[in-house]
Protein backbone atom coordinates (compact mmCIF):
# COMPACT_ATOMS: atom_id res chain seq x y z
CA UNK A 1 0.00 0.00 0.00
CA UNK A 2 1.30 3.52 -0.72
CA UNK A 3 2.29 5.64 1.81
CA UNK A 4 -0.26 8.44 0.79
CA UNK A 5 -2.85 6.00 1.29
CA UNK A 6 -1.79 4.65 4.74
CA UNK A 7 -1.90 8.35 5.56
CA UNK A 8 -4.99 8.99 4.34
CA UNK A 9 -6.38 5.54 6.10
CA UNK A 10 -4.63 6.88 9.58
CA UNK A 11 -7.00 10.15 9.06
CA UNK A 12 -9.95 8.02 8.98
CA UNK A 13 -8.74 5.68 11.78
CA UNK A 14 -9.03 8.79 13.83
CA UNK A 15 -12.29 9.47 12.53
CA UNK A 16 -13.47 6.16 13.32
CA UNK A 17 -12.11 6.29 17.03
CA UNK A 18 -13.57 9.54 17.53
CA UNK A 19 -17.05 7.87 16.80
CA UNK A 20 -16.43 5.30 19.11
CA UNK A 21 -15.47 7.27 22.18
CA UNK A 22 -18.42 9.87 21.40
CA UNK A 23 -20.70 6.82 21.06
CA UNK A 24 -19.15 5.16 24.37
CA UNK A 25 -19.96 7.97 26.17
CA UNK A 26 -23.75 7.58 25.54
CA UNK A 27 -25.79 6.36 27.84
CA UNK A 28 -28.42 3.12 27.04
CA UNK A 29 -29.96 2.73 30.57
CA UNK A 30 -27.37 0.88 32.22
CA UNK A 31 -24.46 2.26 33.89
CA UNK A 32 -21.60 2.41 32.13
CA UNK A 33 -18.14 4.42 33.29
CA UNK A 34 -17.35 6.01 30.15
CA UNK A 35 -20.36 8.41 30.31
CA UNK A 36 -17.61 10.28 32.66
CA UNK A 37 -15.22 10.24 30.06
CA UNK A 38 -15.16 13.65 29.54
CA UNK A 39 -16.01 15.56 32.72
CA UNK A 40 -13.02 17.08 33.93
CA UNK A 41 -12.68 17.97 38.10
CA UNK A 42 -11.17 21.07 39.18
CA UNK A 43 -8.01 19.39 41.62
CA UNK A 44 -6.29 22.26 43.07
CA UNK A 45 -6.43 24.84 39.53
CA UNK A 46 -5.77 21.85 37.19
CA UNK A 47 -8.51 20.60 35.04
CA UNK A 48 -7.84 17.20 36.02
CA UNK A 49 -10.18 13.69 34.20
CA UNK A 50 -12.52 11.92 36.92
CA UNK A 51 -10.98 8.90 36.49
CA UNK A 52 -7.57 10.46 38.06
CA UNK A 53 -9.34 12.04 41.79
CA UNK A 54 -11.23 8.93 42.28
CA UNK A 55 -12.19 5.14 41.74
CA UNK A 56 -15.35 4.54 39.39
CA UNK A 57 -17.24 1.54 40.02
CA UNK A 58 -20.47 -0.16 38.90
CA UNK A 59 -22.54 -1.49 42.63
CA UNK A 60 -25.38 -2.29 40.92
CA UNK A 61 -26.55 -2.34 36.81
CA UNK A 62 -27.90 1.32 36.97
CA UNK A 63 -25.72 2.70 39.45
CA UNK A 64 -22.42 4.55 39.56
CA UNK A 65 -20.45 4.77 42.59
CA UNK A 66 -16.77 6.98 42.72
CA UNK A 67 -14.57 7.10 45.52
CA UNK A 68 -12.63 10.14 45.58
CA UNK A 69 -8.75 8.91 47.00
CA UNK A 70 -9.34 12.18 49.12
CA UNK A 71 -12.48 12.97 50.94
CA UNK A 72 -12.13 17.15 50.42
CA UNK A 73 -12.98 15.99 46.93
CA UNK A 74 -16.29 15.22 46.80
CA UNK A 75 -17.82 18.94 46.82
CA UNK A 76 -15.44 19.58 43.20
CA UNK A 77 -16.35 16.39 41.81
CA UNK A 78 -20.15 16.85 42.55
CA UNK A 79 -19.95 20.03 40.92
CA UNK A 80 -17.91 18.80 38.13
CA UNK A 81 -20.57 16.76 37.31
CA UNK A 82 -23.73 18.34 37.74
CA UNK A 83 -21.67 21.31 35.57
CA UNK A 84 -21.96 18.13 32.71
CA UNK A 85 -24.02 17.19 30.02
CA UNK A 86 -24.57 13.99 31.64
CA UNK A 87 -28.15 14.67 33.25
CA UNK A 88 -28.56 12.89 36.49
CA UNK A 89 -27.95 14.49 39.19
CA UNK A 90 -25.23 12.75 41.80
CA UNK A 91 -26.15 11.87 45.36
CA UNK A 92 -23.60 12.78 48.09
CA UNK A 93 -23.30 10.97 51.47
CA UNK A 94 -20.21 12.23 52.82
CA UNK A 95 -18.03 9.28 51.59
CA UNK A 96 -18.96 8.56 48.13
CA UNK A 97 -20.80 10.08 45.03
CA UNK A 98 -23.52 7.77 43.32
CA UNK A 99 -25.24 8.61 39.90
CA UNK A 100 -28.23 6.63 39.50
CA UNK A 101 -29.39 5.90 35.94
CA UNK A 102 -33.10 5.92 35.58
CA UNK A 103 -35.09 3.92 33.17
CA UNK A 104 -35.04 5.56 29.65
CA UNK A 105 -38.03 6.45 28.51
CA UNK A 106 -39.34 5.42 24.40
CA UNK A 107 -38.89 9.32 23.68
CA UNK A 108 -35.73 9.22 25.21
CA UNK A 109 -34.26 6.39 23.16
CA UNK A 110 -35.93 7.97 20.02
CA UNK A 111 -33.74 11.08 20.78
CA UNK A 112 -30.85 9.01 21.91
CA UNK A 113 -30.65 7.61 18.22
CA UNK A 114 -31.07 10.98 16.31
CA UNK A 115 -28.29 12.22 18.38
CA UNK A 116 -25.74 8.89 17.56
CA UNK A 117 -27.09 8.91 13.24
CA UNK A 118 -26.27 12.42 13.46
CA UNK A 119 -22.45 11.48 15.30
CA UNK A 120 -22.43 9.08 12.55
CA UNK A 121 -22.81 11.57 9.96
CA UNK A 122 -20.32 13.92 11.29
CA UNK A 123 -17.95 10.61 11.73
CA UNK A 124 -19.03 10.07 7.23
CA UNK A 125 -18.15 13.83 6.90
CA UNK A 126 -14.63 13.98 8.41
CA UNK A 127 -13.68 10.73 6.02
CA UNK A 128 -15.27 12.20 3.02
CA UNK A 129 -13.02 15.48 3.30
CA UNK A 130 -9.78 13.17 3.78
CA UNK A 131 -10.89 11.54 0.65
CA UNK A 132 -11.33 15.07 -0.99
CA UNK A 133 -8.07 16.24 0.40
CA UNK A 134 -6.03 13.00 -0.80
CA UNK A 135 -8.15 13.35 -4.22
CA UNK A 136 -6.51 16.89 -4.63
CA UNK A 137 -3.45 15.75 -3.59
CA UNK A 138 -3.50 13.15 -6.21
CA UNK A 139 -4.30 15.20 -8.95
CA UNK A 140 -1.57 17.62 -8.23
CA UNK A 141 0.70 14.48 -8.99
CA UNK A 142 0.27 14.91 -12.73
CA UNK A 143 2.29 17.77 -12.64
CA UNK A 144 4.89 15.70 -11.37
CA UNK A 145 5.67 13.03 -13.65
CA UNK A 146 2.78 10.23 -12.16
CA UNK A 147 1.40 8.19 -15.05
CA UNK A 148 -2.08 9.55 -14.84
CA UNK A 149 -3.03 5.22 -14.81
CA UNK A 150 -0.87 5.35 -11.50
CA UNK A 151 -3.41 8.72 -10.09
CA UNK A 152 -6.39 6.48 -11.20
CA UNK A 153 -5.48 3.67 -9.47
CA UNK A 154 -4.19 5.49 -6.08
CA UNK A 155 -7.81 7.40 -6.14
CA UNK A 156 -9.68 4.10 -6.84
CA UNK A 157 -7.96 3.08 -3.67
CA UNK A 158 -8.97 5.45 -1.74
CA UNK A 159 -12.42 5.13 -2.84
CA UNK A 160 -12.89 1.38 -1.92
CA UNK A 161 -10.94 2.63 1.44
CA UNK A 162 -13.72 5.32 2.12
CA UNK A 163 -16.33 3.02 1.34
CA UNK A 164 -14.85 0.90 3.74
CA UNK A 165 -14.85 3.83 6.51
CA UNK A 166 -18.42 4.53 5.96
CA UNK A 167 -19.51 0.74 6.23
CA UNK A 168 -17.58 0.50 9.11
CA UNK A 169 -19.32 3.91 10.62
CA UNK A 170 -22.85 2.57 9.67
CA UNK A 171 -21.71 -0.38 11.23
CA UNK A 172 -21.03 0.96 14.71
CA UNK A 173 -24.45 3.72 14.07
CA UNK A 174 -26.21 0.62 13.81
CA UNK A 175 -25.13 -1.43 16.99
CA UNK A 176 -25.54 1.23 19.40
CA UNK A 177 -29.17 1.94 17.93
CA UNK A 178 -30.48 -1.23 18.54
CA UNK A 179 -28.30 -1.70 22.16
CA UNK A 180 -30.71 1.79 22.87
CA UNK A 181 -33.70 0.87 21.14
CA UNK A 182 -33.07 -2.83 23.41
CA UNK A 183 -35.46 -2.89 26.28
Amino acid sequence: MDDRIKDLQSKMDKALEHLSAELATIRAGRANPHVLDRIRVDYYGTPTPLQSVGNISVPEPRMLQISPWEKSMLKEIEKAILCSDVGITPTNDGNVIRLVFPELTEDRRKELVKDIKKKGEEAKVAVRNVRRDGNDVFKKLSKEDVSEDEIKGLEDELQKLTDKFIKDIDKAVDEKSADILKI
